[in-house]
């Protein structure tokens, strides 16, 4: 395995003049309140990027407050979903434009690979726009025919101000997969992106003024969840709170929203999810699923498929792939593109992963190989793979979201579909099968919001996704997202004469 290489990676990319540090607020770029600023940090060098402003309670509140204003007498929730969607085709086009940049700014940002920004993570939020923006002339009520001599009717109206709170796994994805559809619905927006990867969130902000997003319709406020986030989670005049991240922390939104005006919430919180391999399946194509699902992103995905559970027959073999596989990934400098699997987001995720490998060894897990960190500088882990581990060790059942898989045998159908199910979260699990009926048996038995059949990591901007459990609640993507940030009002009237008037 690699360590990591020179900063700039061997592609010769050019890291540009970063050009947005304040907060967005009103259509502005502005200052704190505070004057305030905070780091944000290179993972691959620990080098400081830039700083940027630090918002807190008194900028959510001048954020919440041009939202309340954009929503309550702006143009945005008065136009037509026609004009909107133009709008935000517009926004598309310019993100595109702008791809590369973008793509940049994630991976010094986050540490995540490049060509996989650039091919996948920006053109899936270019999609993500452009697939709301379609849907935003499709938001239609009701007709509805009532007992006696009556008729209603529903119309379907922005929710209101939302809080978007996202990760830093997936910053521009995640992004687009909270605002889209809600501008989409005609709301106005707080986002709060994470203090590890705000570089890109404040550019889509520039590019929302371009594309003649109304001033107050998408504001960010940069900052720390402890402050920014839960100020916006508590605020009085925010109508609902839309938050992606660990279940722990998701707990602390619901506090927040019920203690204060009982706001709408919903939550994509964390996962442990099992791949379960049988008997029958294509051991090679196995393998390789197996570890893009341990490892893409270097384990830092909500869905990463960390426990995996092969049929005795297949078990042995898999292994010894398996370990000859992880041995040959290459670690090191996301810029490279010989680079499959760059740094941890920063210190305190690497010392946590680390800590959940030496975990692994004390439970009494076997470790087949990794578990160490490379290089001198930056904070990257080998490619770790253990075996014998069972589901009460804290590598079996704590969402560790870093660079490691667990391995683990089973016998019966029956006992595959237990083991599945033993853990508190539900987002995510796969199957890989040649058997048509044990694809659909055990997919309708595990208790998960998505089922990936001889697959793995297939999103799409038309397909719902969230969990059961404790990996939250409420649908993201799919139409089901654009309700979550609508209300219903019913209308009733009479239509011949009535007794009570």
């Amino acid at each position: 395995m690699g360590s990591n290489s020179e900063s700039n990676g061997s592609a010769g990319i050019k890291i540009p003049k970063i050009q947005f540090t304040k907060l967005f607020i009103n259509g502005q770029f502005v200052d704190s309140i505070s004057g305030k600023t905070f780091e944000t940090k290179d993972p691959r060098n620990e080098e400081v990027i830039t700083v940027v402003a630090e918002g807190d309670k008194d900028d959510i509140d001048s954020a919440v407050k041009a939202a309340r204003t954009a929503l309550d007498s702006g143009a945005w929730p008065r136009m037509s979903g026609y004009e909107r969607g133009r709008i935000m085709m517009k926004y598309a086009d310019l993100i595109e434009e702008h791809a590369e940049e973008l793509a940049i700014l994630d991976t010094i940002d986050g540490g995540k690979v490049f060509s996989i920004c650039k091919n996948i993570d920006i053109p899936h939020t270019v999609h993500l726009l452009r697939y709301y923006a379609g849907a935003a002339d499709k938001i239609h009520g009701e007709t509805l025919k009532l007992l006696g001599e009556f008729q209603g009717y529903t119309l379907k109206e922005p929710l209101g101000v939302i809080g978007h709170i996202i990760p830093w796994n997936f910053p521009s994805t995640l992004f687009f997969v909270k605002v889209s559809p809600a501008l989409a619905a005609g709301c106005t927006m707080i986002v709060k992106p994470a203090e590890q990867t705000p570089l890109s969130a404040l550019y889509y902000a520039h590019l929302a003024k371009q594309a003649g997003i109304p001033d107050g319709v998408l504001n960010v406020v940069t900052g720390f969840g402890s402050t920014a986030g839960a100020a916006l989670c508590s605020h009085m005049d925010v109508d609902k709170v839309s938050f992606t991240g660990s279940t722990e922390v998701g707990r602390l939104v619901m506090e927040a929203a019920a203690k204060s005006n009982l706001k709408h919430v919903s939550l994509e919180l964390g996962g442990k999810t099992p791949l379960i391999i049988f008997d029958d399946a294509d051991l090679d194509m196995a393998v390789n699923l197996s570890q893009n699902a341990a490892f893409f992103n270097k384990g830092e995905i909500c869905v990463a498929g960390s426990r995996v559970y092969v049929q005795e027959g297949i078990y042995d073999a898999f292994v010894e792939k398996s370990v000859e596989m992880a041995k040959s990934r290459v670690v090191g400098d996301p810029f490279n593109s010989e680079v499959h699997q760059g740094p941890q987001i920063d210190k305190k995720q690497f010392e946590k992963v680390l800590k959940y490998i030496e975990y692994g060894k004390n439970e009494g897990a076997t470790l087949l190989t990794g578990g160490k960190t490379c290089g001198d500088k930056g904070y990257f882990i080998e490619p770790t793979i253990f075996a014998d581990v069972n589901e009460n060790m804290k590598i079996g059942k704590d969402e560790i979201f870093g660079p490691v898989l667990s391995l683990m045998k089973f016998k019966t159908i029956e006992e595959a579909i237990e083991k599945a199910n033993a853990t508190r979260y539900g987002l995510a699990a796969g199957i890989i099968t040649n058997n048509l009926n044990i694809a659909h048996r055990v997919s309708r038995s595990v208790q998960a919001g998505t089922i990936w059949i001889n697959c793995f990591f297939v999103f799409d901007p038309s397909c719902p996704f969230g969990g059961y459990k404790m990996s939250g609640f409420g649908k993201d993507q799919g139409l089901d997202a654009i309700e979550k940030y609508l209300n219903v009002k019913s209308i009733i009237t009479p239509i011949y004469s009535s007794p009570w008037l």
